[in-house]
C-alpha cells in the first residue's frame, strides 16, 4: 500500500500521512525541544531526524516550498534543508509545492491566511487541527495524493498538479 506524506518544515514541523484511498493514517506536530528554544545543531538535528523517523522508502512526499517573507529565515531553512538533505539521504524524491500553491489546492487562493485555510481544508476534507502547521501538512498530503493516485480536482487544483509535474 501506498503512503502520501506532508511535511510543513516549522519549529513545530507539521506531518500528515495518508494512504492510497486519502484515510488518514498520522496527524502530528513534531518539534523535539526546539519551540522557543536558541536554534542550536543538536535540537535541529533531533527535530530533522524525529521527522525522518515517519518517512518509509516508497512514501509519495511533498514539501512545502520555503516562505520567504518569514521572520525566521535562517532557522526555518536550515530545518527545511535539513529534512531535505535527509529525504535525499533515503533515496525519496519529494515534490516542492510554494505556500501560495498550498493555499490554492485548498481553494482558499494562494494569499489566504491561516483561518481561511483552516476552513476551507475542513470544508473540503472533513480535517481539522488545532495546528496550522497540520492542517498544512495534511494539504500537502493531498497534494502528494492528487500527484499519484486518479482523484477529483477542482480546477485550481489542476493548476498546482499540472505545475508540480513540470
Amino acid at each position: 500500500m501506498r503512503r502520501y506524506v506532508g511535511i510543513d518544515p516549522s519549529t513545530k514541523t507539521g506531518l500528515v500521512i495518508l494512504d492510497e484511498d486519502g484515510e488518514l493514517w498520522e496527524a502530528r506536530e513534531i518539534e523535539e525541544g526546539l519551540n522557543g528554544r536558541a536554534p542550536d545543531p543538536q535540537h535541529m538535528s533531533r527535530l530533522v531526524n524525529a521527522v525522518l523517523r515517519f518517512v518509509e522508502p516508497n512514501d509519495q512526499v511533498t514539501v512545502e516550498g520555503f516562505g520567504f517573507a518569514s521572520q525566521s529565515g535562517f532557522l526555518l531553512g536550515g530545518i527545511g534543508w535539513g529534512i531535505r538533505m535527509g529525504l535525499y539521504g533515503k533515496g525519496i524524491n519529494y515534490f516542492e509545492p510554494a505556500p501560495s500553491a498550498v493555499k490554492k489546492f485548498t481553494g482558499a487562493g494562494g494569499n489566504a491566511g491561516k483561518e481561511a485555510v483552516a476552513v476551507e481544508v475542513y470544508k473540503r476534507w472533513g480535517f481539522q487541527h488545532k495546528s496550522n502547521n497540520v492542517t498544512d501538512a495534511f494539504v500537502l498530503a493531498q497534494i502528494a495524493l492528487a500527484l499519484h493516485e486518479p482523484v477529483k480536482l477542482t480546477a485550481a487544483q489542476q493548476e498546482v498538479i499540472k505545475k508540480l509535474k513540470g
